[in-house]
This record gives C-alpha cells, structure tokens and sequence, in this order.
C-alpha cells in the first residue's frame, strides 16, 4: 500500500469520475466502493467513496457535496512516451472539459490534467539555452504538446 493517496472531492460523480478515468488510463482498475450508511451524512446506500488505481498509483474519490471544487491549484499530470499516447489521452480526458495552454485542459468533472511528452522536459532541460528557449517558446504558443514542432523548435 502506498503512503500518500491523493483523494479527490466530488460532488456525487466519484463512482462515474473514477470508472471514466480507469477506462482511459491503461493498466487502471477500480479497487473499492464504500457507501454511506444511516449515520450519514450523505443518504444511506449511497457511493461514499471509490478507491482506485491510474497505472498503478492509487486515488481515493469522494462523494463529499457541493462544498469544494476542483481548481488548476493541483493538477494530475502524465508522462506519455508517443504523440499518439498524447493525442488519445488529450481526445478522451478532454472531451466535456476545456483546453488549457502548454498541455494543460480541465476534463468533464473539472480536474486539471498536464498531458506531457516524455520529450518536453528532456528538450527544455537541454544545456544549451539557445535551444532549449526555442523550445520554451514553442510549448508557450500550444494547447496540445506536438512533439514535432518540440523537435522543430529545439532544432532552429
């Protein structure tokens, strides 16, 4: 069992959020589903909570009320190896939800991602500041990381 697990406050999507999120994410799975029961303070039977797992770090959601929502104060962000893991991911967690820049969007519940290439940190932590500014300068101007124009850029 790991140490810390980030919980995440939802109103009464928890059940919905986390089968929407280990559905997207490979290697996900739906670990636990608590209910409330007669002391409340939600109505008996229903989800209290739903511990789940993303590629093997677990998450805790909560049906918790109104009282709390989400802001890009905190956001889930994900390593992807390929544009094409990229471009599934920004497609499914951003569908319902909006687009941020530099890789960033809110998905349909209000969660902010950072949809990142695995290329992005290696390009802007290159020694040479010259291209790794080009590349800064890039990412600045997108929505969506593309790769290739990463590439484009680091490259002059």
């Amino acid at each position: 069992m790991q140490k810390i697990t980030p919980c995440l406050w939802f109103d009464d999507q928890a059940q919905e959020a986390a089968e929407f999120y280990t559905s997207v994410v490979p290697g996900s799975r739906i670990v636990e589903i608590r209910r409330y029961g007669e002391a409340g303070p939600r109505p008996a039977g229903m989800v209290m909570t739903v511990e789940f797992e993303l590629a093997g770090q677990r998450f805790l959601a909560l049906n918790g009320g109104p009282d709390f929502t989400f802001n890009e104060a905190i956001s889930l962000s994900v390593d992807c190896a390929s544009q094409e893991e990229v471009d599934e991911l920004w497609s499914a967690l951003g569908a319902g939800g909006s687009e941020g820049p530099c890789g960033w969007l809110k998905d349909k519940y209000g969660v902010s991602w950072q949809i990142v290439p695995r290329a992005l940190p290696e390009l802007l932590g290159d020694p040479d500041p010259v291209k790794s500014q080009r590349v800064m300068r890039a990412m600045l101007g997108m929505k969506k990381i593309d790769i290739q124009e990463l590439v484009d850029a680091y490259e002059g």
